[in-house]
């Protein structure tokens, strides 16, 4: 079966500085139309950054449409200051917890809300870490509590449903698969 929806039509909603809203027409494989509100999104990263003593690097921080403080692994958006997202790994590291990494490795690449927006995710390991010697600022308005975890500590979080956050389970999934 063909699956393929063909957009016949397409309207901006929104302009914004982190995402852009599309509303499309599409012709559905049984000649129907419909439509789609698409959230279009640059792309994003997150990183698994672990400290010498196997630890995990996390943070805390408010998200508004969560309407509660998270915990996640450092991320962030690809923007106009990265030629890619290794760049991106990089800068947000030195934003998010002041570090910078020896090792980087791309692990792999998701889309975060498949059924509304064309987000896509690449998770990175970050490990050799070092402190910076020049502090990029943080974004306006970024307010973080940066703190470290072991492996069953972490795992606990999750299990308690203190973490909550998708890209954050993964990675700490993946964190536990790496030790076996």
């Amino acid at each position: 079966m063909d699956f393929e929806e063909k957009v016949i039509g397409s309207e901006k909603i929104y302009d914004g500085a982190i995402i852009n809203v599309e509303k499309q027409t599409v012709k559905l494989p049984d000649g129907q139309t419909s439509f789609r509100e698409i959230v279009h999104h640059s792309g994003a990263v997150g990183i698994l950054a672990l400290t010498r003593d196997n630890k995990i690097i996390l943070e805390k921080q408010w998200r508004a449409p969560a309407k509660k403080v998270t915990v996640e692994i450092p991320a962030g958006k690809v923007d106009g200051r990265d030629a890619n997202f290794h760049d991106t790994v990089i800068r947000e590291l030195n934003e998010e917890i002041r570090y910078v990494p020896k090792t980087i490795k791309e692990l792999y690449g998701f889309y975060s809300s498949v059924g509304f927006s064309d987000e896509f995710m690449k998770l990175y390991l970050a490990e050799d870490l070092e402190p910076v010697k020049h502090q990029l600022p943080r974004d306006k308005g970024e307010f973080l509590e940066v703190f470290e975890k072991t492996m069953p500590e972490a795992l606990q979080m999750i299990a308690d449903g203190d973490i909550q956050d998708a890209k954050t389970i993964t990675a700490i999934q993946y964190w536990q698969l790496m030790q076996k």
